[in-house]
C-alpha cells in the first residue's frame, strides 16, 4: 500500500529530511530559537533534496508496512538529535566561561534577556555566546556543522540501530570537555580573582575598621572588565580551535 503512495525518490528525501531536520532543530547557528522556523524548515527541505541523490545508495528500501517505516524514521531522528545535541553541548562552553566571569567579577546579578534560550541570563555569558555565534558564521564554521550532518551517513548507516551506549558515552565526555573548555577560557579571571580575594582578606585583618566590601566591589568589576577586554581575543581563538576539532571528529576524513 505504501509503495503505491510513496515513490522511492520521495521516500529517500523523506528519510534524509528526518535526519537533517532533527539535527537542525538543535545545532548552533542554524537551530537558534530566534531564527524564523519556516526559514529553517525550508533550508532543511532544500538540503535534503540536494543530498538525497548522493546518499540514495545507502538508504534502505521502502518497508512494506507502517511499523517498519516508523522504525527507520525513529533511527534517523535519533541520529540527527545526537549530532545536534553534541554540537550544542560543546557550544555551551561559552556560557560556562561567561558565568564564571560574571560570578568572579561581581556582575552575576546583571541579568538580561537571552535570545539563545528565550530566558534571562548573565550579561557576560550572553555576550560571549552571541559573540561566539557570530564568529562561527564569520569563520564559516557552520559549514562544518552542515558537513557533519550530511556526511554522518558514512558513520551511521541508515536502517541500522546505533549503539545507544556509545552515544551516551560521547555525550557524557562532551559535557565534561565542555566544562573543561569553559574553565580554561575563564582561567585568567579565576587566578586574578583568587589573588584579589586573598589580598582583601589580609586587608580586612590588618584594618578591621575599613569597609572592605564597598572598596572592593568597584575595583572587582573594573578588574573583571579589564581582563575580559584584554583576554577576549585569545579566549575566542581557543574556543574556535577546540570547537572545530570537536566537529571534525564527526567527519569521516
Amino acid at each position: 500500500m505504501l509503495n503505491a503512495v510513496l515513490s522511492a525518490e520521495v521516500f529517500t528525501v523523506f528519510m534524509v529530511f528526518a535526519r537533517v531536520g532533527s539535527a537542525f532543530v538543535i545545532l548552533p547557528t542554524i537551530g537558534e530559537s530566534f531564527l524564523n522556523p519556516r526559514a529553517r524548515l525550508a533550508f532543511a527541505v532544500v538540503l535534503s533534496i540536494v543530498v538525497s541523490p548522493a546518499v540514495e545508495p545507502v538508504i534502505p528500501t521502502l518497508p512494506p508496512d507502517l511499523p517498519g517505516m516508523l522504525r527507520l524514521l525513529f533511527i534517523e531522528i535519533l541520529i540527527g538529535l545526537f549530532i545536534g545535541t553534541a554540537a550544542r553541548i560543546m557550544f555551551m562552553a561559552l556560557s560556562v566561561a561567561g558565568s564564571i566571569y560574571s560570578f568572579t567579577s561581581g556582575l552575576a546579578s546583571a541579568m538580561i534577556f537571552n535570545p539563545l534560550a528565550a530566558d534571562q541570563g548573565a550579561l557576560i555569558s550572553i555576550f560571549l555566546s552571541m559573540f561566539g555565534l557570530l564568529l562561527l558564521f564569520v569563520t564559516d564554521a557552520h559549514h562544518l556543522l552542515i558537513r557533519a550532518v550530511v556526511e554522518s551517513y558514512t558513520l551511521f548507516k541508515p536502517g541500522e540501530f546505533p549503539m545507544v551506549g556509545d552515544m551516551s558515552d560521547v555525550l557524557a565526555r562532551t559535557t565534561a570537555d565542555m566544562f573543561k573548555l569553559g574553565f580554561q577560557m575563564a582561567s585568567p579571571i579565576v587566578v586574578v580573582a583568587l589573588m584579589f580575594f586573598v589580598l582583601l582578606g589580609l586587608l580586612a585583618r590588618l584594618m578591621p575598621q575599613m569597609q572592605v566590601f564597598f572598596i572592593a566591589m568597584p575595583l572587582q568589576i573594573m578588574i573583571g572588565l579589564f581582563l575580559l577586554m584584554t583576554t577576549m581575543s585569545g579566549m575566542m581563538i581557543w574556543f574556535l580551535t577546540n570547537y572545530r576539532e570537536f566537529i571534525i571528529q564527526f567527519l569521516p576524513y
